[in-house]
């Protein structure tokens, strides 16, 4: 009996071994990647020694759109496309993210993050601007306005992170923040798992096309980028909770009736704590309202930065 249970504790043991090395994927060289993705109008700037993705396009008032975690700036394509006609508007890869790739001193913090979206556009000679921010771009926006307010003309919030959660965090983001399973995990990234993650930020999973899944995977393999991922997820995260009161420029709120990742409560939340804040929901959108249906969206987005334009 016991010689049998050995042997098939040796069977499970072999099959589990098996399954997880069937989802390991080697990372991708980055100049393979790049080849791939910087089309233009990317371009790379230098920020204290990290090589920024950038796409900057259009000509009027600017407009910088920062991305979630684990995205890259792909997410704003239909924004920027509907924007371009009649603003700047400059998009980035954060550090650890896209094909700006990993940080050389390991900097994964919203106030890091930050820094590099103030040394973009200082190196693009930008002085204000209005500034958007998804998900940890939320985060990064909030922290960005809080530190360089004369910079900020007016700020949009889409779904953001930065409030004390109620709820752990979604599966495999609780999973790279393990020190130890986090060093195993990071080297897994099965496409099943990438298109069920996309298929639960978006408020219609049928939206998610191969295209889509194809794009995430490639920029997630980028060379350093899971790594990024996993410190990034080691890092303690900035408290601006109490600080949402100092916020004395005009603030949208964006929110997606449907996200299962941060919970239209804290859309409510971030309304009430920023005076003079409007709070937007889309009822039948996910956490990346801005990706999943850019028309309706961008529209309600333009009728706030005309205010600032004049219009």
């Amino acid at each position: 009996m016991l010689r049998w249970l050995l042997r098939g504790l040796g069977l499970l043991l072999v099959l589990a071994i098996g399954g997880i090395a069937a989802t390991v994927r080697l990372d991708r060289p980055a100049a393979e990647v790049e080849a791939r993705w910087a089309r233009p109008p990317s371009k790379f700037v230098d920020v204290d020694g990290l090589r920024v993705h950038v796409r900057d396009r259009g000509k009027g008032p600017v407009v910088v759109l920062v991305h979630g975690s684990n995205s890259s700036l792909f997410t704003w394509e239909g924004w920027a496309r509907a924007l371009e006609t009649d603003h700047r508007v400059i998009t980035l890869d954060l550090p650890g993210h896209g094909l700006t790739g990993p940080h050389p001193r390991a900097r994964y913090g919203p106030r890091d993050m930050a820094d590099v979206v103030h040394g973009v556009v200082e190196a693009l000679g930008v002085g204000r601007f209005s500034l958007a921010g998804n998900s940890m771009g939320g985060h990064v926006a909030i922290a960005y306005t809080l530190a360089h307010p004369e910079r900020v003309e007016r700020l949009i919030l889409i779904d953001a992170a930065g409030l004390p959660r109620e709820e752990p965090l979604p599966f495999a983001f609780r999973l790279s923040g393990l020190p130890v399973v986090g060093r195993l995990v990071r080297w897994t990234t099965p496409r099943f798992m990438v298109t069920g993650s996309l298929r639960e930020v978006y408020g219609d999973p049928s939206k998610v096309t191969d295209a889509l899944v194809d794009q995430f995977l490639d920029l997630n393999l980028r060379a350093g980028n899971r790594e990024a991922t996993r410190l990034r997820f080691l890092t303690p995260p900035d408290d601006i909770a109490g600080r949402l009161g100092e916020l004395r420029l005009p603030v949208l709120i964006l929110w997606g009736g449907r996200d299962r990742w941060i919970l239209p409560r804290y859309g409510e939340r971030f309304r009430d704590a920023i005076a003079g804040s409007r709070l937007v929901v889309f009822d039948s959108l996910g956490h990346v309202p801005m990706e999943e249906d850019p028309a309706a969206t961008v529209r309600v987005a333009r009728e706030f930065l005309a205010q600032a334009n004049g219009g």
